[in-house]
């Protein structure tokens, strides 16, 4: 039986998956077995998927079940000891799987080994780091307040671990992957491999770019995280819902992009601010805030063209101050 299995949800994946299968293929580590579940494409992606000469590899065809339930499929099928799940847009560094495996041999009490996240465009031509976080053993009170995991695709999970939460949910399919680490850290540390290693697509075909369902989603996950977190954790939930109302005006302003769109964002800070005043020392609140309300004032193109332009000024003058430094 191979040490890992992984698992790769594909609805037509036609423009990601041969790369997305590419980056499972250049591991490092090569003891894994790679299970695809065709879930129900329309395209060419089982087409595409049949072209692949890989001993490891398994394609499996359903019906259109959505994709929590082709991960639970997937995982239906897994032999490995560990399971990692990719979505198929989604990359890995070659090391991924050595690093992440050898952080929960290392780590024998571990249940889950993350790393960092790429934020990488739709076209996959460029990518900027997500924030590096520490967070190591119960990580149960920081995953209530905000989903540092970033991706479903980050993850790799000792499998007595799987078996111990059952399936991914399909009622917030939204946030399906947080809800998931939840439950996995209320029973399993987790450990941190401090690299950078999965490149996560934005794709404006993603469920993101549906802003309100994501936000029902976040919404009833925070609700079963409360449920489950012990009495002296319960001071934690405005902090989350604050959190999750300004990645709400964060969605509004980057994949919607209306005058519109910049007022309901305003009404979402509103509503964090409130909840968590605190949040508004944070610089991403505040430029949140620059940003609905310029393109509020003056108009989308030319709000964001005066955006772009003071980014630019202020990465000039950071540049300037790291090169007049001794």
């Amino acid at each position: 039986m191979p040490t890992i299995s992984v698992i790769v949800p594909a609805y037509n994946a036609e423009k990601t998956i041969l790369e997305t299968i590419t980056s499972v293929q250049q591991q490092t580590f090569s003891d894994f077995e790679l299970i695809v579940i065709n879930d129900g494409s329309t395209d060419r992606t089982l087409e595409l998927l049949n072209t692949v000469n890989d001993s490891r590899l398994k394609v499996l065809s359903y019906p259109n079940g959505g994709v929590s339930i082709a991960r639970n499929r997937g995982i239906s099928h897994a032999t490995g000891e560990f399971i990692a799940v990719l979505d198929a847009d989604d990359l890995w560094s070659t090391d991924k799987l050595e690093l992440q495996l050898a952080a929960l041999q290392q780590h024998p009490e571990a249940g889950v080994a993350y790393s960092w996240a790429y934020y990488m465009d739709e076209q996959g031509t460029s990518s900027q780091p997500s924030e590096p976080v520490y967070f190591q053993g119960n990580v149960y009170a920081q995953l209530l307040v905000n989903d540092f995991v970033v991706s479903c695709s980050n993850c790799l999970i000792r499998r007595k671990a799987v078996e111990s939460v059952g399936d991914f949910d399909k009622e917030v399919a939204g946030a399906a992957d947080w809800d998931y680490w939840l439950r996995l850290a209320l029973n399993w540390p987790f450990v941190v491999v401090p690299k950078h290693q999965v490149y996560y697509r934005i794709s404006s075909e993603s469920m993101q770019s549906n802003v309100e369902f994501m936000e029902r989603c976040n919404l009833r996950v925070i609700e079963k995280g409360f449920q489950s977190a012990p009495p002296e954790m319960q001071s934690l939930k405005n902090h989350s819902l604050a959190n999750t109302y300004r990645y709400s005006a964060h969605l509004y302003l980057t994949r919607v992009a209306t005058t519109d769109a910049a007022k309901v964002a305003i009404q979402k800070l509103w509503m964090a601010i409130r909840l968590y005043p605190s949040i508004l020392r944070e610089s991403w609140t505040r430029n949140l805030l620059l940003k609905a309300l310029v393109i509020r004032l003056i108009s989308p193109k030319w709000g964001f063209q005066l955006l772009q332009f003071i980014s630019k000024m202020r990465e000039s003058r950071n540049t300037k101050v790291q090169n007049s430094a001794p």
